[in-house]
């Protein structure tokens, strides 16, 4: 019967060709500012030949076993807050930009979210009940003004494992007011334990996956990493008939990026262009062809093109660095 249910979910992916479907989604992580977007910070996207774009307002908690959770208050940047995001979905889609709606959550002191857990049930039932207004409050704004991809979380991984039927019924509700597509960020160690992904279009993943130790990753050496990886990817998207999206993808411009590509603490300082272009093409070689690949959003992309990146900036930004061009080229193929 599992044979059965493979060989079915290779054919629907197949379909993917027969239908001509190739344009991917071309995205990027949209960062938020303090400011109002203007037709400046759009212009350089369309350089790019993006055709999404992931805005992302924030949620903040204090720490990993603290309910409460803030978010859409005046003290936030205005990009973060829902005026902000609204503003900035409808100049992106003045320029025929798509959207996926990617609220996130901050844990102070950059806390990594997948530690996200409750010491009692008392704590769990505050913490769900903050999310789902968070959540709903942003589902709401991406109706009003049609996105066409709603994340309803992001590398949450305790959080999901301890309550799945908390995020079941959140999935349903999220249906009764948004009608466009959804997914979850799962992060890349993450993905296979997630269990609503047969309630979500796409199998969300973030794809910091390590596949070289050289300080200097050449393009074979990181596709021949992706060997590892790439057919489990392959294999649940067969499984669950769905199309893997890349909720994140990118990597710093420094030596040994594509180790532990999650990493983005200042540890790592020494400036490598090299290493971040090359991981960077051998991800696009690996999978922008491939039909089961819906596409992805690089991580990440500042409103004030002309001071972001650069070539002694070590960050995982491509703005004004060779790697820049490389996602042009691809983006531009696909």
């Amino acid at each position: 019967m599992k044979s059965v249910k493979y060989v079915l979910g290779a054919l629907i992916l197949i379909m993917y060709s027969c239908t001509g479907q190739s344009q991917k989604i071309n995205g990027v992580s949209f960062v938020s500012s303090g400011k109002a977007v203007t037709q400046k910070n759009v212009d350089p996207l369309i350089e790019l030949k993006a055709n999404y774009a992931a805005v992302m307002p924030f949620g903040f908690i204090r720490s990993i076993s603290d309910p409460k959770l803030f978010f859409n208050e005046k003290r936030q940047w205005f990009g973060e807050r829902k005026e902000g995001v609204k503003q900035y979905m409808q100049m992106l889609q003045k320029n025929n930009i798509k959207i996926m709606m990617k609220p996130q959550i901050w844990i102070a002191k950059g806390v990594y979210t997948g530690f996200l857990k409750m010491e009692s049930e008392a704590q769990w039932q505050q913490l769900e009940s903050d999310y789902r207004r968070f959540i709903l409050l942003y589902a709401e704004v991406a109706a009003e003004v049609d996105a066409e991809i709603l994340c309803i979380g992001t590398e949450l991984e305790q959080f999901v494992a301890h309550r799945p039927q908390y995020w079941k019924n959140l999935i349903k509700e999220i249906k009764q007011i948004y009608k466009g597509k959804l997914t979850y960020a799962a992060n890349w160690d993450e993905y296979k334990r997630t269990p609503f992904w047969g309630a979500l279009d796409y199998i969300g993943i973030d794809g910091y996956y390590p596949v070289a130790t050289t300080k200097t990753p050449t393009i074979e050496e990181c596709r021949e990493g992706w060997q590892k990886w790439k057919p489990e990817i392959k294999q649940v998207a067969e499984r669950h008939q769905k199309q893997v999206l890349f909720t994140e993808f990118g990597y710093r411009s420094v030596d040994y990026t594509a180790k532990e590509p999650w990493k983005s603490d200042y540890s790592m300082t020494q400036v490598n262009l090299a290493a971040q272009t090359q991981a960077t093409e051998a991800l696009f070689e690996e999978f922008w062809k491939e039909e089961w690949f819906a596409g992805g959003f690089v991580w990440k992309w500042f409103l004030d093109y002309e001071n972001s990146g650069g070539t002694e900036n070590t960050r995982f930004t491509p703005q004004n660095k060779p790697v820049e061009k490389v996602i042009r080229s691809y983006f531009e193929k696909y």
